[in-house]
């Protein structure tokens, strides 16, 4: 819903509302999704969502016991509430190989810059426990280490910052342009899919950005307050890439081996050519990340307009070329033009 306030939706925020969803469900059989969304302040898509990934957990690592809960679209049902009552209520045993893997990971997690020193302490208080009820396998994890490459940092950064509500300060690549931008962002969620991302408000742009957390070179959390403009939050499942009115309109022609690019990429429309390809009208908020695109076509595609971005693509194969000392001319034969 349009100007609905922005909500920081992050991992942490979800694991809370999952593990707290579990004993609201127990004690509520057939409860209405609707109620239930409303109970947790949260759309029903993102509970169904929640919903879909319950019935994948378990009380132990070994599987076997996972929770049995489904909806028909209205109602919500728990078929075996009782893997998690006192009928059920055999005590968690972690073998050594469970009791190993879980030290590491905690006491790796415990280590990440960023982390709120009241979870950090919460963190470490119940690797104690574990320590101590796991006796001799926790001989072998004290031997072991693990060291979170950049990215981890990056996500513990952000995660605090949204928690805080404080702005960023980063240092990031951009491929499209082949470049590295400093720039001042107001975190709104973190979000996954292939790779983990940053959605923001983005202070150089003033325009809402996604940014890789790979591609951060450097990151600091500032003093100044997080105030991201209200948005409607988008549903990123389909896909991470979401064109809006307002962004630059791109028109790329594409032969027939070239008719893949209606498929991939969100368009407003693709007309049929007379040589069986197709002329696709699509926006994007950096146009010039269609460079790459151009070179990847070839001769099955170019870019029409706007003229700058097709004048850029068409160096951009003048220079890759040269790069192979391979002779190019004005002639549309080369990458980024179709014939």
């Amino acid at each position: 819903m349009a100007g609905k306030p922005v909500r920081a939706v992050n991992a942490i925020d979800q694991t809370r509302r999952m593990l707290s969803l579990v004993t609201y469900l127990r004690e509520r059989p057939g409860a209405r999704i609707a109620d239930v969304a409303r109970a947790f302040g949260i759309t029903e898509d993102e509970l169904v969502a929640d919903l879909d990934l319950l019935p994948m957990c378990g009380t132990s690592f070994r599987g076997g016991d996972l929770l049995d809960i489904d909806t028909d679209g209205e109602r919500i049902w728990w078929h075996n509430p009782a893997a998690l009552g006192e009928e059920a209520a055999e005590p968690l045993r972690l073998a050594a190989d469970e009791a190993t893997a879980l030290l590491v990971a905690a006491r790796a997690v415990a280590t990440l810059p960023g982390l709120r020193e009241g979870d950090r302490q919460a963190l470490l208080r119940a690797t104690a426990k574990v320590e101590t009820a796991a006796g001799e396998a926790a001989g072998a994890s004290s031997r072991l280490s693990v060291t979170f490459e950049s990215e981890g940092g990056v996500f513990a950064d952000v995660d605090r910052a949204i928690s805080e509500r404080r702005r960023l300060w980063i240092r990031y690549y951009s491929p499209a342009r082949d470049e590295v931008t400093e720039r001042e962002i107001d975190p709104i969620r973190l979000v996954s899919v292939g790779h983990t991302y940053v959605e923001a408000w983005c202070r150089r742009s003033e325009a809402r950005r996604t940014f890789r957390l790979d591609r951060v070179a450097e990151i600091r959390i500032l003093d100044e307050p997080s105030a991201p403009p209200e948005v409607e939050l988008r549903d990123l499942s389909e896909a991470l890439v979401q064109p809006a009115a307002e962004d630059p309109e791109v028109v790329v022609e594409v032969g027939p081996g070239g008719r893949w690019v209606a498929e991939y990429y969100p368009h407003d429309s693709a007309e049929e050519l007379s040589d069986g390809g197709l002329r696709i009208t699509l926006r994007t908020p950096e146009p010039a990340s269609l460079r790459r695109l151009a070179l990847r076509l070839g001769r099955d595609g170019r870019i029409v307009s706007p003229p700058e971005l097709a004048d850029s693509a068409r160096r951009a194969a003048a220079e890759a070329l040269a790069a192979y000392d391979v002779p190019y001319g004005p002639a549309p034969e080369a990458a980024g033009a179709r014939g």
